[in-house]
């Protein structure tokens, strides 16, 4: 049986597109009469389509007692060769197999998109010790190991620079065009490519943990046979099985007419039935994938299509999860807003805080120059930092800092900070030489299409719902910029699980989108969880039924109004298939159509039901 499975996989696609150009010439041979054979040249088609088709029905029923459309057809095929109409047969074993190769290549096109993943997989990596540099498989690598990637190379495993500057390009997981500057201290992942200097890094996520293996685990569940709804279609067809012998059974007894009962068995094979839903949902599985999700599980698509309600993370999902600089403001006439954030990024410069670090980032971005190297520097946790820069002390932290250094702060700038705080900012104070100078406000910033996806997600008819961990400033304040009216703020793990609970109770049905641990919980319990593929964490992405791979949340208006196309094909196909099944056994009952025609309409019905799920690898919403 294993040699038989092995015979049947050999060749794949390219073998079954030879094996239809020479069935195909070989009935074209037989129409006209011609054979250089001492046989009718359908039987050309018959070897090469209709004998892999018989095998596969063998070895289903054999192994498993696995009633499907091959029986039925193989049952026809035979049923034809019996009573003379070798054509018949030739042209069912041609169009079963043509049918089945175009949902090989519907489905081969679905999937090339991520499983470009799997071929990057690096193979290799250089591994430094005390007694060299040595070249290892990849899996060998563990964590804690020393590794060098040269230029042109692609990063065996996750890890952190320890030496050297390089500029990286990781479209293959974040889709940016440009390469990425990288430096000591920064992390890299597997699977991008290393474009100009050599670098020294230390691994930390290796094997199955890494980014490009937890992709391919995505690639490798997106599996359309989970979905419900194929279920539904594999059982009908064992039963339109059973249907179809019994009344080409009946047909024979009461006619006397084999050739009717042979028509039935031609006409009545579930193929299209069975065809309906997995090449439709691998396709919309492959067009969601060229907007940058991987779908885990067939069904997520199916249960997204009845979602009433997406609730969203804010931070890191509707924002960009780094703080920036959003206003200055100065407390002195004698400072300027200028000379107030020139100070702020020296005080901050060997700040480790990520307050600080973002004050000397969005200064770098702003081009005024180069923050000045403090000449003496304290770290005071939880308060603020302390610096020297030139002649001046400078003091940069929170109100609890200013209070214990005996700095008051006027009561305009107090009104001024109130405003800041409303709108979920966090300030930064500024004193020099033990006087107030003026203030930073940071936030988390929006993403620059996160307006245009939440209005998109409205227009699709699914309501949008923000639920944060942040204080209610912060989130009432998002809230409105985006025009969202459901709020849940202060929000603890187990208060999105509740949330999202309670909503399944009332008949509403949630889609969570977010991207931390604590989202976790919630993208497990909501109908369909989406996580942010880069900036999420593992188990957040473990946790979801669809990644974002390049956390661009712009396409999911498109991924809503696809799902729903999604479902609205299938029921077409469906439908379709089973009215087309139905009529053809009347005709066939009747004597109207013969083996021959009955195979043209029954595997046109096929074919088109392939055609009409294809559309979806190319569909837009409008």
């Amino acid at each position: 049986m294993e040699r038989l499975e092995k015979l049947l996989a050999w060749g794949g696609v390219k073998r079954d597109v030879l094996f239809l150009i020479l069935s195909a010439a070989a009935l074209g041979c037989s129409i006209a009469g011609v054979s250089p054979f001492p046989f009718d040249m359908a039987w050309v088609a018959i070897v090469l389509c209709g004998v892999p088709i018989i095998l596969e029905a063998v070895i289903g029923l054999v192994t498993a007692f696995d009633i499907k459309a091959d029986v039925l057809v193989s049952m026809a095929l035979i049923a034809s060769v019996a009573i003379g109409e070798d054509f018949a047969a030739g042209e069912v074993a041609f169009i079963m197999q043509l049918g089945a190769l175009l949902e090989d290549l519907t489905v081969a096109k679905a999937r090339a998109g991520i499983e470009k993943l799997v071929r990057l997989t690096p193979r290799t990596a250089r591994r430094l010790s005390d007694n060299g540099e040595e070249i290892i498989p990849a899996e060998q690598v563990r964590v804690g190991d020393r590794l060098r990637v040269l230029p042109g190379e692609t990063v065996p495993v996750d890890g952190v620079i320890r030496a050297g500057q390089t500029s990286i390009d990781q479209s293959v997981m974040t889709g940016e065009s440009l390469p990425v500057d990288k430096e000591v201290g920064d992390e890299v992942s597997s699977g991008t490519v290393n474009q100009f200097g050599a670098f020294d890094m230390e691994a930390t996520k290796v094997g199955e943990d890494s980014a490009i293996q937890r992709m391919i685990r995505l690639v490798q569940s997106a599996d359309a046979g989970k979905a419900k709804i194929v279920g539904l279609a594999d059982r009908w067809a064992t039963w339109v099985v059973v249907v179809a012998v019994a009344a080409a059974g009946l047909t024979w007894l009461i006619t006397g007419e084999i050739i009717r009962a042979v028509t039935i068995l031609v006409v009545f094979c579930p193929c299209a039935l069975v065809l309906a839903t997995p090449t439709a949902i691998m396709a919309a599985i492959g067009n969601a994938t060229r907007y940058g999700f991987l779908v885990r599980e067939g069904d997520a698509l199916e249960r997204l299509a009845g979602v009433s309600d997406v609730a969203f993370d804010k931070t890191g999902t509707l924002t960009l999860g780094t703080p920036k600089v959003v206003e200055i403001c100065s407390c002195s006439p004698n400072h300027d807003q200028g000379q107030v954030y020139a100070w702020a990024a020296s005080a901050e410069l060997r700040s480790e805080h990520p307050l600080g670090r973002a004050v000397v980032c969005c200064y770098q971005e702003l081009g005024a120059g180069e923050a000045v190297q403090p000449t003496e520097f304290q770290m005071l946790p939880g308060r603020g930092v302390r610096a020297v820069v030139g002649e001046r002390t400078l003091t940069a932290g929170n109100e609890a800092l200013l209070e214990e250094s005996g700095i008051s702060i006027p009561d305009q700038a107090r009104e001024r900070v109130a405003d800041c705080l409303k709108e979920g900012c966090t300030v930064i104070y500024l004193a020099a030489d033990g006087v107030l100078v003026g203030f930073l406000a940071l936030a988390d910033t929006l993403r620059p299409d996160a307006a245009d996806t939440v209005r998109g997600v409205r227009e699709a008819g699914v309501e949008p719902v923000l639920l944060t961990g942040d204080h209610a400033n912060a989130a009432c304040h998002i809230a409105q910029a985006l025009g969202i009216q459901t709020v849940r703020s202060d929000c603890l793990p187990e208060d999105k699980l509740n949330w999202i609970g309670a909503e399944q109770e009332k008949g509403r049905q949630v889609c969570m989108v977010g991207d931390g641990i604590n989202d976790a919980p919630a993208l497990k319990k909501a109908q369909v969880g989406i996580a942010m593929g880069v900036v999420g964490s593992d188990i957040a992405i473990d946790a979801a039924d669809i990644a974002l791979v390049n956390d661009d949340i712009h396409a999911l208006p498109h991924l809503l109004s696809l799902s729903r196309r999604m479902m609205t094909t299938i029921r077409f196909n469906l439908t379709f298939s089973m009215v087309l099944n139905f009529l053809a056994i009347l005709l066939a009952m009747t004597g109207v159509l013969n083996p021959v025609v009955g195979a043209l309409v029954h595997n046109a019905g096929s074919v088109l039901v392939i055609i009409n799920s294809a559309l979806l690898l190319r569909w837009r919403r409008k």
